[in-house]
């Protein structure tokens, strides 16, 4: 593990305000809060800590008093990575059919459930995807699997300013929307957030144990909806084009040291033109103007609750964790892309017309559309890497990862990077025993993931890093082995790369390693018959 202190950040960002922390004795003297964030569809430089342009004072913040990791791994789409951080297991594994409709393994112990064995009260608030959402109360649902309290929306997108499957423990709550013209998803998400621990500080039988909240915003995911003031901030700064941006994000994460001067920075998608040739580069610019001003407005949020935390004196004893689900997300969505998910006419009381899809002449951020920010924009999202969500190359499965305890970690560490290998399946045995939960006996079976609580106190000899890694989803199936990386990009033939030389996979040695090939593809086609349970 590398400790590299970033000045910067320590004297540009103040937001926590840790010379004005609450006493110890104010804070919780046993198991630490947990409060863990998760945002949706971004990609790996965005963060203005991890080399994006993008406005992120408060992760910033929290990346100053805590440590980032670089070499963290997701799955390449949102459910699954989602599986896998409320189990422990690969995503096949913890679902009852392979499909997140099916719901959890009937007897799968998800980390609400874990924690509430050592005592926690568990929250939730955002984005579900882990269940039917024709059935808000079936047994699937965040309320049904471990959560004392779940706000929580169950598709895997939603209309911003008015979602159409918004719940509370499976209860209905359309009237927060309904003529409602300030009513925001990443706002509303935020509020329940606070409500839920402010409840829990005011419950003289329940304050004193420690808590769990899980925040699943829905940004930056489609559809690109922000509120005009948000997107205004922005206007102007992306006129640039997306292939200057990829070199300055680049630049700056090698300043930071987030990624090595030797690494080469992958070449601009085939299917992107040069920004010179872009034929709309208005609306171009608009889009990234939204997804940014999407991602300033969760960040913003995120404040709302760093600032409850410190205000309570809390904040000192709680593992806050910030990371993303999969990469930037290219799809370019075609008119005809609706679902149960859209409607028809705005909520305003105009009934003004929904336009879906990504249409030159309509400028994206209302509730009247429903568009992604494409091919163009996710390339320079997923700087230096290549290719995007539903990939399994490093573009569509590297997140940031950001931990901060103010109690816990040792000053040496605060502002820091650390370049172990993890993937989110650890993130649950992490916190277990971060937690002081005494064991969990895991089906259907035992959890796939490693404990790296020791990089938290400053010992990462003791973390023993996975012997190999596993992906097989959508558009992308991969084996981590070392530094080998086997990886086929939507069932074309194997790649292979030895990601110490070649961190942004541009030098295929497939052809030229044929026996390392076949020792890979064993393990992968090893893994895939031991998790693939069939029909459950």
């Amino acid at each position: 593990m590398k400790i590299t202190p970033i000045l910067f950040f320590i004297l540009s960002f103040t937001l926590l305000g840790l010379s004005n922390l609450k006493s110890e004795a104010a804070a919780n003297p046993g198991k630490p809060n947990i409060v863990l964030i998760i945002s949706d569809d971004m990609g790996y430089s965005d963060l203005s800590c991890y080399g994006g342009e993008i406005e992120t004072p408060q992760l910033d913040a929290l990346a100053a008093t805590g440590i980032r990791f670089t070499n963290f791994y997701v799955n390449n789409m949102c459910w699954p990575t989602r599986a896998s951080l409320m189990t422990g297991l690969y995503p096949k594994t913890s679902l009852s059919d392979g499909s997140p409709t099916g719901g959890f393994h009937p007897d799968v112990t998800t980390l609400p459930q874990a924690l509430k064995t050592a005592g926690y009260a568990t929250f939730m608030s955002g984005k579900w995807h882990l269940s039917d959402p024709e059935q808000p109360n079936g047994p699937g649902a965040p309320h049904k699997r471990g959560f004392d309290r779940a706000y929580s929306t169950y598709w895997g997108t939603s209309d911003f300013f008015a979602p159409v499957d918004l719940y509370l423990n499976g209860e209905r709550r359309d009237h927060e929307w309904k003529n409602n013209p300030d009513f925001y998803y990443t706002d509303a998400i935020t509020d329940y957030a606070l409500e839920f621990i402010e409840d829990h500080s005011s419950d003289g039988s329940k304050k004193e144990n420690p808590f769990f909240l899980y925040v699943a915003y829905n940004a930056a995911h489609w559809p690109l909806h922000a509120r005009p003031e948000d997107i205004e901030h922005y206007k102007g700064k992306y006129a640039q084009g997306w292939d200057n941006l990829r070199k300055q994000r680049y630049q700056r994460m090698v300043e930071l040291g987030i990624v090595d001067p030797s690494w080469q920075l992958s070449p601009r998608h085939p299917d992107i033109p040069a920004w010179e040739d872009e034929a709309h580069k208005a609306w171009q610019e608009r889009r990234m103007e939204v997804y940014a001003a999407q991602i300033t407005s969760m960040d913003r949020n995120i404040s709302r609750i760093v600032e409850h935390l410190e205000a309570t004196g809390e904040l000192n004893n709680t593992l806050f964790i910030y990371q993303q689900d999969n990469g930037g997300c290219h799809v370019e969505y075609p008119p005809e892309r609706t679902g149960s998910w859209t409607r028809p006419f705005t909520t305003d009381g105009k009934r003004t017309p929904i336009t879906p899809g990504n249409l030159p002449h309509i400028m994206p951020g209302p509730q009247s559309t429903w568009q992604s920010y494409g091919y163009g924009w996710a390339n320079a999202s997923n700087t230096p890497y290549r290719l995007f969500k539903q990939h399994d190359h490093e573009g569509g499965t590297r997140s940031p990862l950001i931990m901060s305890w103010p109690k816990r970690l040792k000053p040496e560490l605060k502002g820091g990077l650390t370049d172990e290998v993890c993937h989110v399946i650890d993130l649950m045995p992490t916190l277990i025993e971060a937690a002081g939960v005494e064991s969990v006996i895991q089906k259907p079976l035992p959890i796939e993931g490693q404990s790296f609580f020791s990089v938290l106190e400053g010992e990462p000899q003791k973390f023993k890093p996975h012997e190999a890694l596993f992906w097989a989803h959508s558009k992308g199936k991969a084996v981590r082995i070392g530094d080998w990386k086997l990886v086929s990009e939507n069932r074309k033939p194997w790649e292979l790369y030895n990601l110490a030389d070649d961190p942004t996979e541009l030098n295929n040695l497939v052809s030229e390693m044929p026996e390392k090939v076949a020792l890979l593809e064993k393990r992968h086609t090893e893994w895939v018959k031991r998790t693939d349970l069939g029909k459950r």
